[in-house]
């Protein structure tokens, strides 16, 4: 009996440490992203699809780095982020924060690229992304990362 209970902890200790994600570099999450865009979140809305429930981000696209928003899960005619309810280890997302974000198309409990990892801030025309605080030299390294200039 308490091999079995050993058996049954160690494989669910396997399993948690599966479900770790890795750090992805820029150029990583870069790669990654089937769209990468600069746009200003509108306030979010709670959205039901079959049993799960969303929190709904419109975007407003100001500028499109890679990808095709339109491929983009939408809410209301608009590319939007589906994020599922309650998801832990999100980003803070505010109505009008700007940001440029690096996104899956497919709804997942996030949109995200890396586990939330994909989505940089732009405060006072600057964003933290490593070393880089300039958007125009974020843009510039994500799109080298992909092969684009």
């Amino acid at each position: 009996m308490r091999a079995w209970l050993l058996a049954a902890l160690l494989g669910t200790a396997s399993l948690a440490a599966a479900t770790t994600a890795p750090t992805l570099s820029l150029e990583q999450q870069a790669k990654k992203a089937e769209v990468i865009v600069r746009a200003k979140l509108g306030p979010a809305a709670e959205v039901k699809v079959g049993e799960l429930v969303y929190a709904v981000y419109p975007l407003t696209v100001t500028e499109t780095i890679a990808g095709d928003p339109a491929r983009l899960p939408q809410h209301e005619g608009a590319p939007a982020l589906f994020i599922l309810k309650d998801l832990a280890d999100l980003p803070t997302l505010a109505a009008g924060q700007d940001v440029v974000a690096l996104l899956y198309t497919a709804r997942l409990d996030s949109p995200f690229v890396g586990f939330n990892q994909g989505l940089y801030a732009v405060t006072d025309g600057a964003v933290k992304a490593g070393t880089i605080t300039d958007p125009v030299k974020l843009r510039e390294a994500m799109l080298s990362a992909r092969g684009q200039k």
